[in-house]
């Protein structure tokens, strides 16, 4: 395998060279639980399940960890704004990401450790710091010294001089600068005792923790989004550091969803929900959008943009379903060397996804000149790539817990799409006779078409 990788920290493509042969180990931020999952929120689930997945498809062992942070200022200001418990709130949120994941085919992690479940290697941690000089307590509270780590900023590029932290002053704080390991309690928060007293952990203290606890003082990756790698992860690696860790070898970070240029996010007020958008596509469809664009550009989000993915999508269902018509069954084949050297270059998915396009046309080609067997190679070259960007369409998972009849029903659709987006080509080229022809075909079929401003439905007619 010859896979390289963007590392933020180097600002170069490096070889990924994994400290074990034969076993990779990552570690991704995962979701503050604090509301409803957006499509922002899950693009690097999807992101770096492919890279999981296309280091499994090599061979690799691969311990991937994704944690949950269910304690944070937000979270309790929400809960309690909604005179809920903050671990219900928390809980109830926690669920929500869960089933967005699951809906959008991510696999699960091999462990998904919550914040509060790791206090004790935080305080462990913290311990380490002071004793080596690198924090410091106060009133309660402790703090990291950012003065006695030298390299602090390598990972983002601040300078000490421009640094803000994005927190209070903090009571005891000795510099604007020092960051929160663990705060004093308040009245009404949660709380666990320390040797410095009652509080709970600072958000940067999480992650270091829970990483060298499941994947050891050195690992291989580590990923999150963008907006990550300031504060987040410079202090990630300051603490870690510091309390004696080598911690990860490479740094990886998603681009943004954005709409108008800017992030998606609560904040701005400019966010789709998961299930809101699953309401106008299908699961496999928003998954494909979300992972259609290279993992470190920005995604810019619209609904017609949205719609183009999914139409993008059919095609290529279209083919695999036409050809188990023909076959009545397509085994899953070996991917094409194109599209290995696709992914090989930091997960060139857009590259990936033209080769695939460009099989699903010959296979098309082949259908129509009667060579089934050249149509079944190419339709199984296509699932063995489509299966490791987590959308093969003859995937179980896709239909599962329908039984036959919504499998049917599936299947179904995927073949009348691909002639209403035939009929949509032809009314764009204004060749009204085909159009029509696609229409009266579908009528005979008894499937009655209704256009809409969002494009044409379809709908079983009523022979009663």
């Amino acid at each position: 395998m010859t896979l390289r990788l963007f590392d933020t920290a180097t600002r170069a493509v490096r070889d990924f060279v994994p400290q074990t042969p034969g076993h990779a180990s990552i570690y991704l931020c995962g979701a503050t639980v604090q509301g409803e999952p957006h499509i922002g929120h899950v693009r690097s689930g999807v992101a770096f399940d492919v890279l999981r997945r296309w280091l499994a498809a090599h061979g690799s062992d691969v311990a991937f960890v994704r944690n949950v942070t269910d304690i944070d200022d937000k979270i309790l200001v929400k809960a309690g704004d909604a005179g809920r418990p903050w671990w219900e709130w928390a809980a109830t949120y926690e669920r929500a990401f869960t089933w967005a994941y699951d809906q959008l085919g991510v696999l699960p992690p091999s462990v998904e450790p919550r914040a509060t479940g790791h206090v004790t290697q935080m305080i462990d941690m913290i311990d380490r710091l002071i004793v080596n000089g690198h924090a410091y307590a106060a009133d309660g509270n402790v703090y990291f010294d950012v003065r006695s780590y030298p390299d602090y900023g390598s990972l983002s590029g601040h300078k000490l001089d421009d640094v803000h932290q994005g927190e209070s002053a903090g009571v005891g704080k000795r510099d604007p600068r020092d960051f929160t390991l663990w705060k004093a309690r308040k009245p009404g928060e949660p709380s666990w005792p320390t040797p410095w007293g009652a509080g709970r952990p600072g958000w940067h203290l999480e992650c270091s923790a829970m990483a060298e606890f499941y994947l050891g003082a050195s690992f291989d990756i580590h990923c999150g989004g963008l907006d990550l790698v300031f504060p987040h992860h410079e202090n990630e690696i300051a603490q870690a550091k510091c309390a004696g860790d080598e911690f990860a070898r490479y740094w990886l970070h998603n681009g943004w969803v954005t709409m108008g240029g800017e992030k998606m996010s609560k904040s701005l007020g400019n966010v789709l929900s998961v299930p809101n958008v699953l309401k106008n596509v299908r699961p496999q469809e928003l998954r494909y959008y979300l992972g259609s664009a290279h993992y470190r550009s920005m995604l810019e989000y619209s609904d017609a943009a949205l719609a183009e993915g999914a139409a993008a999508y059919r095609r290529i269902e279209a083919f695999v379903a036409r050809t188990v018509e023909r076959a009545g069954d397509v085994p899953i084949g070996s991917w094409t060397d194109a599209f290995a050297a696709a992914l090989d270059d930091d997960l060139g998915v857009p590259a990936a996804l033209a080769e695939i396009h460009g099989r699903v046309r010959e296979g098309n080609t082949a259908l129509e000149r009667g060579d089934l067997d050249a149509a079944l190679t190419v339709a199984g070259q296509v699932r063995a790539m489509t299966a490791i960007l987590g959308v093969d369409p003859l995937d179980p998972h896709w239909t599962r817990g329908g039984g036959d009849d919504e499998a049917a029903h599936a299947a179904l659709d995927v073949l009348i799409r691909a002639e209403l987006d035939r009929r949509q080509q032809a009314r764009a080229d204004k060749d009204w006779a085909v159009a029509d022809a696609v229409r009266d075909r579908l009528a005979q079929a008894g499937i009655a078409v209704t256009d809409t401003p969002d494009g044409p439905s379809w709908s079983l007619e009523d022979k009663k």
